[in-house]
């Protein structure tokens, strides 16, 4: 294996898979974790150059956590670990519901934490490593729904610049892309996604190509470590009283 080698949590559907294909086609070996999408997962792995697949339930983070040291000890050039996966599902300020809550606490924030700490503690790479976390625009611009998903990913926002202080090595970088609204969510229906996703400041559809775009510009490092880039066409400078799934419905 001379290709360097990436671990895309999630890596199977959506953003995930964007920013495999994006990898895939500059040069890298591609490692595409699913949850339940093995069939999506290994068809993708076909067009790729160079990519297999790995299974593992996220909302085990010992699960999670024996998934990278596994693949550390076998992989001699892993410089990027990019955790994509993430369950959105509803709840609200005024009644946070305790299981939604504690599944997206464990698989939006606590499995993708601890896995960054496995991979930094056992990785074996050739230049510097990596771990990117897709967060989300809310961090800058909340509002009241998804309340436990949102919380979740400010949990995660806080670990980027923690582990870039006190885990990682000279040469490491610890990132988060941020996105917007660029796909269909929830029980969205594309024609009302094309509305939604227009409200940004440029007034346009965010491509999901651009966070892949993302991902392979910070995997040169040309930030400081624990920085979040924002890729939303300017979503996180508006005030969005309710997630724009409803506001565009409601009109």
């Amino acid at each position: 294996m001379t290709r360097p080698t990436l671990l895309i949590t999630g890596g199977a559907k959506r953003i995930g898979a964007r920013i495999a294909h994006r990898f895939g086609a500059a040069g890298w070996h591609v490692v595409i974790h699913y949850g339940q999408s093995r069939a999506d997962a290994e068809a993708l792995a076909a067009q790729l150059p160079s990519a297999e697949c790995v299974g593992c339930d996220l909302a085990d983070p010992d699960a999670g956590v024996a998934m990278v040291e596994a693949l550390a000890q076998r992989l001699e050039d892993w410089r990027i670990l990019v955790n994509s996966a993430a369950v959105f599902r509803y709840d609200d300020a005024r009644a946070m519901d305790p299981d939604v809550f504690a599944e997206a606490m464990t698989v939006n924030a606590q499995t993708p934490t601890r896995m960054a700490q496995a991979f930094l503690r056992h990785a074996r790479a050739r230049a510097g490593r990596r771990v990117i976390a897709i967060t989300d625009m809310k961090l800058a611009n909340p509002n009241p729904d998804f309340f436990s998903y949102t919380m979740a990913k400010h949990a995660l926002s806080a670990t980027v610049r923690m582990l870039a202080m006190g885990a990682a090595k000279a040469d490491d970088r610890i990132y988060a892309i941020a996105p917007g609204a660029m796909l269909p969510s929830f029980d969205q229906k594309p024609q009302e996604h094309e509305t939604s996703g227009r409200m940004n400041l440029l007034g346009r559809l965010t491509d999901p190509a651009e966070i892949a775009d993302a991902a392979l510009f910070l995997a040169d490092g040309w930030l400081a470590s624990g920085e979040t880039l924002f890729v939303d066409s300017g979503q996180h400078l508006l005030a969005q009283p309710r997630d724009v799934l409803y506001l565009a419905r409601g009109g």
